[in-house]
Formats: structure tokens, sequence, C-alpha cells
């Protein structure tokens, strides 16, 4: 008998996994941007010390020089036309507390201006030289350059080698006479040697600079400076590297970890519902990956619980359904030996055909009650007219029942809005049983009433017997229950009408409930639904 909505499971476990993943894939996403930002910080902070420190650096050996020559503006004023080279007190250019203890401790200090660098650094006598630079790289390697051009042509012939050795271990630079064809530079770097006597460009091979100056004497000679400043030099490039590489790993890590103990939980106890401990749940907590999975999983163990206790008390309680009526049968079948007229012999007959009548009713009422269980497939809602059902089952029900006056209460507003998705098959069945129902417990009178709007429907179905008890008021749609006052065996029923009626509402995303009819006194049976259901939400 299949009593597993298998529908409904598949609808969570369709979903389920999409959201979740998103999620995932969301905070991962996140978490990237976080360690994103963390190394563009980090990569611009370094940079930043980089900077700074390369801008010193690459000047120092130069100013070294400089701070060493007695008269530096005198003795090199033909400088004072490529850069701006200053010499005077500390006081003179401004500086900071810092600046000035650093210069005291011989240090060169390079100051980021408007107009580029300012670097300074002590001289022999205290004096502070000042050497301004707005690109810092091409105008130390111009004055290195016309420094070397200087100094060689001051150099006798012979000497020019050693002086250029000398001066290339002082200011950190390497230089080679032209004196091979292959060496020599492109003809636009020429041209410009030509023009001016110096030229500076970048070597592509390497990306270090290169300077090549003309002697007076026309003899050609090329300077190799250090490299330019990179701000993507490979540790750094390394570094990130391994700070976005391990950050992203140890969060991977640690949410992986923490999404596999929250599935080992739900593992955990799936393997308790199947060793029989059908009362275990997942203890499902805030903020986690695996909330909607818990609560989906919980609510299967749930439906689940229910579907196997329905099982069991429907196991019961038709196995004791089924007890009467064969026992009757087998009675009846055992008078049949004794009669011993045709008129006793037919009245044992008929009686076995009544057991087997009522037999058949209550398979019919099980197998209904089982479907709609099942749920989803033995639905398909359509729009039709509730009301025209309503009167349907009143004109029915009034020509079974004759003795009682069974009313159908439908106004204006009900039948404007009497359209509703709905099932009409077994929304027929609901009012009939809640009808039938009344009517088997009514003393005169049975009510069926119609309140529609745009949005909900509603039927109550009021009688005027003894009522239900409040206490009872859950109980009346148990499967197979019986109340042990005036609604009694002796009424008929097995107990299934009012289950079959819940369910069937339930099916149509609606409820059933019981209350005391206000009117007539008796018991008030009321159906409450959607009038409009999208269809998708049933599965």
């Amino acid at each position: 008998m299949p009593l597993a909505r298998t529908p409904v499971f598949h609808a969570r476990v369709g979903i389920m996994p999409l959201k979740f993943f998103l999620k995932l894939y969301a905070r991962l996403a996140g978490l990237t941007a976080l360690v994103v930002l963390l190394c563009v910080l980090l990569f611009t902070g370094i940079n930043t010390v980089r900077s700074q420190f390369w801008h010193e650096r690459f000047p120092e050996p130069l100013m070294r020089w400089l701070a060493t020559a007695p008269a530096p503006v005198q003795q090199y004023h033909w400088l004072t036309s490529t850069v701006d080279l200053r010499v005077g007190a500390p006081s003179r250019f401004n500086l900071s507390p810092v600046a000035l203890e650093r210069l005291g401790y011989g240090q060169v200090v390079g100051i980021e201006s408007d107009v580029g660098y300012r670097v300074l650094v002590t001289g022999l006598a205290g004096e502070v030289l000042q050497l301004r630079l707005s690109e810092p790289y091409r105008d130390v390697s111009e004055t290195i350059g016309l420094i070397f051009r200087w100094h060689l042509d001051s150099a006798s012939v012979d000497d020019r080698l050693n002086v250029a050795a000398q001066m290339a271990r002082s200011l950190n630079v390497e230089v080679y006479p032209l004196d091979d064809a292959d060496l020599l530079p492109d003809p636009d770097v020429l041209d410009q040697v030509a023009e001016r006597g110096l030229a500076f460009y970048t070597d592509d091979s390497d990306g270090c600079g290169r300077v090549i100056v003309q002697l007076a004497d026309g003899e050609l000679y090329r300077i190799d400076m250090p490299p330019a400043f990179n701000a993507w030099a490979w540790p750094v490039v390394l570094l990130l590297v391994l700070v976005l590489g391990g950050v992203l790993a140890v969060a991977l890590f640690l949410a992986l970890r923490e999404v596999d103990s929250n599935l080992r939980t739900v593992e955990s106890v799936a393997v308790r519902i199947a060793r029989g401990e059908m009362g275990a749940r997942v203890q499902t907590g805030e903020g986690t990956l695996v909330t909607r999975l818990a609560s989906s999983f919980n609510g299967m163990a749930e439906h689940i619980q229910r579907l196997v206790q329905v099982q069991r008390e429907m196991i019961h309680a038709v196995s004791h359904e089924l007890r009467t009526p064969v026992a009757r049968i087998r009675f009846g079948v055992q008078m049949i030996e004794d009669c011993q007229d045709q008129a006793a012999l037919q009245k044992q007959l008929d009686g076995i055909d009544g057991d087997i009548q009522e037999l058949d009713e209550l398979i019919d009422e099980i197998l209904t009650y089982a479907r709609l269980e099942q749920g989803g497939p033995v639905f398909s809602l359509q729009e039709n007219s509730v009301t025209d059902i309503v009167r349907q089952v009143v004109s029915e029900q009034q020509m079974v029942r004759p003795e009682l006056d069974i009313e159908g209460n439908i106004d204006e507003i009900s039948e404007r809005w009497a359209l509703s998705d709905i099932e009409p098959r077994y929304l027929h069945r609901a009012i009939q049983n809640l009808v039938g129902n009344a009517g088997r417990y009514a003393a005169g009178k049975v009510l069926v009433s119609c309140h529609f709007d745009e949005d909900n429907c509603r039927i109550d179905v009021e009688d005027d017997g003894p009522g239900i008890p409040e206490e009872d008021w859950e109980k009346v749609f148990t499967a197979f229950a019986r109340l042990d006052d005036s609604r009694t065996r002796t009424s008929g029923g097995y107990g299934l009408g009012l289950s079959i009626v819940r369910r069937i509402l339930y099916w149509h995303g609606g409820h059933a409930f019981v209350s005391r009819s206000d009117t007539l006194g008796g018991a008030k049976f009321s159906l409450v639904w959607p009038r409009k259901k999208p269809v998708d939400s049933i599965v």
C-alpha cells in the first residue's frame, strides 16, 4: 500500500542542492574578493616601501660622489642645465625632523614632492646637497653620463679606461668603450648622441637603462645602469601568489571541513533512522551551509515517521474492521447448511451480500485514503466552479436523505468568485463526505454555506445534531477514529471519511477544521483553501 509522498521529496531534492551550492559559491566568491582586496592592499603597501627604498638607493652612488667632490656646484656647474643641484644649510630645504636625523646619520634621504623626487645627502663640510629629479631614473642616468663625459674628457687617452673603471665602481655602473660596430645602438640613438653628445634609452632585452656619451675626440662610451624600479618584480608576484593561494586554501579547508562535519551529522542521523530510531533528528544551526539540508531532512524524517505510524495504525485498524464482516460471512456460510427453506436461505445470502458490500466500501475508503496519502500524482488542478459542485452535492444528498432539510447558502459575492483552481472529483468527495456525515447526526437540518472572495474559498457544513466536544475536534480527523458519544458505530462509517477530507484539503493547499455551529447548534465543519494556487506548488 503506497503511502510515501514521493513527488514532494523529489521537489526538495531538486531545489535544495542548487541553493546550497549557490550559497557556497557566493561565500567563496566573497572570500575571493576579500583576499584579492587584501592582496591589492598588500601589493600597494609593499611597492610603496620598495619605491621609497629604490628612489633612495638608486641615486645614492651619485649623491655620494657629489658629496665628496670639492665645491660640487662650481665643479659641475654645467649640470644645472640638466638637473636642479643645490647646496646649502639644512634649514634651507624645509626638512622634517626625521629627515634631518637621517641626514645627520649620513644617510641619503629621498622625499617625494609635487614635481618628482628630492634626493638629499650631507656633504663633507656639513652642508646639504639636494638633487631635484622629475624623472628619477632618466635624470640620474643622464647626470652620471654627463659626469663620466666630463672626467673622461679631462683624462688622457691612455688613462681613460682606468678613470672609467674607477668611476664605474664608485657610481655602481658598467662602462664599455664602443669600439665594435656590433655594440652600436640604433641610428635614432646615434642621432641624439650627435645632437647632444649624450643619449639615454632603455634596452628591451633586460629593461635596463643605457647612456651613450661622445667624448670631445668623438670616442663613444656606453654606460649600463642598474635596473629601473619594477612594481611587478617576481619576488613580489610570488609573495602575492603565496598569500592568495594560502588564504584561499585555508579558507576553503575550513569551509569544507564545516560542510563535511555537518554532512556527517546528517549521515549519522540517517543511519540511526535506518536502524529504526524514527525520532532521530538533525540539530539545525542558524547560518550554516547545510541548514536547508538539515531542515529538509528533518521534514522528510517527520513525514516518514508519520507515514510509518499511519501505516501501522491502518494495518491495525483494517485488521479490526475486516474481522467483523469476515466473521459474519463465515457465520452466514455455516448457517446456510442448516437452512430448511428458501426464505431462510435467501436471508442468509442477503446478509452475506451485505457484508461483502461493506467490505467493498471499506476497501474503497482505504484505497482512497492511501492515494491521498501518496498525494501529487492523483491531483490535476483545473479552474472549475465550486458553487456548481456545492449545488450538486446538496441535490444528491437531499435525494438520499429526503427526511432532512439540506440547504445550500450561496450569496452573490461568492457566486462572483466561484471559479477556483481545484480537482473537481476530489473536492466533490470532500464536500459529500461532510454533508453525508452531517446528515447522519442531524436532527432535521443541514446547512452548506459558501464564503468566497478574491483570495480564498471557504465552505461551512453545519448540522443541528448533538455536536462534537471541543477536546475531540482534532481526533475526528484521525484515520479510523470514532468518538464514544452519539457519533458511534451505530451511525455507520469506518472513521476514514474526515481523514480523507483533510487530505484532500491538504493537497489543495488548505485546511479542514471543526467547531460548533452558532446557527444550528450542532457541529460545524469548515473547508478553507486559496482560490488560485500555482500547479507547481502542489507537486
